[in-house]
């Protein structure tokens, strides 16, 4: 790690303050230039801690570019992950306070709801459907607390900036039909995804590492080494098979799984 624990907690603290102003702050990997990947996760963690200190509950996990594309932009070879918590719960066909937030998007995803423990390392994608309670269709809600484009310098958010940001983690709407993990080929579950009742993007579940379990497994071994595990009981989005769907306060925005439901939120 290149940044003391005083950086750690002094970013913590700034991102925390960010998102209870709205007021995003410079990119930490333009203060911190020697900032790594261990640095952001720990950042991230402390920001979780203090959350957790304000009474939040740890309900799962998100997993982020999942896809090859995202990979190679970003320089890295492996997805990211960030921290659920009890208040980024929204119900299906409800609505989103657009005053919590400062710039969201929105993603489809199937989420993953874990009936036993699962823990690394070594788990398998056999080991997460053995493993999973059932699967559900997702909106995973996007948030930025850090500048996407830096406006002196020009420079964009790197992924050191995105993964200390809980991973860009703002919210999830679960609704559609539950599957049992064995009931589906989850690889060709696809999704149209509207805004305001115009189709924006579609996608299928196999653009997820080719398989959205492969990627609940990445994070089970992940997070191992760490003493930790995914939780039964707890909920793993397992990571886009779209582009972000850029949202403002009056959209409504529906993913149409097909024979497997669909999910909507409200931005009110």
């Amino acid at each position: 790690m290149a940044l003391s624990k005083d950086d750690i907690r002094a970013a913590a603290e700034r991102l925390d303050t960010a998102e209870k102003t709205r007021k995003q702050i410079r990119q930490l990997s333009l203060e911190y230039p020697r900032i790594t990947l261990e640095d952001a996760y720990a950042i991230q963690k402390a920001w979780v801690e203090m959350k957790v200190a304000q009474d939040r509950v740890v309900k799962g996990h998100k997993i982020g570019l999942t896809s090859k594309a995202m990979q190679s932009a970003l320089n890295i070879d492996e997805p990211d992950s960030g921290i659920l918590l009890d208040d980024m719960f929204f119900a299906d066909g409800g609505l989103v306070p657009t005053d919590r937030f400062i710039a969201t998007r929105v993603e489809a995803e199937l989420a993953f709801v874990m009936k036993h423990r699962l823990a690394g390392p070594d788990c398998t994608l056999f080991d997460v459907l053995n493993a999973t309670d059932f699967v559900v269709p997702a909106l995973e809600i996007l948030d930025t607390r850090v500048e996407r484009v830096d406006p002196e310098t020009k420079a964009t958010r790197k992924i050191f900036d995105t993964i200390a940001d809980n991973a860009a983690n703002a919210g999830i709407v679960l609704g559609g039909r539950p599957i049992r993990p064995l009931d589906a080929d989850l690889r060709w579950i696809g999704a149209l995804c509207f805004r305001n009742g115009r189709l924006e993007e579609t996608g299928l579940a196999a653009g997820v590492l080719n398989h959205p379990a492969t990627a609940v497994a990445w994070l089970a071994n992940k997070i191992a080494p760490n003493g930790l595990a995914l939780e039964a009981g707890q909920v793993v989005l397992a990571g886009s098979f779209i582009r972000p769907i850029e949202t403002r306060k009056g959209d409504t925005i529906q993913a149409d799984y097909g024979p497997y439901g669909s999910v909507s939120c409200y931005f009110a």
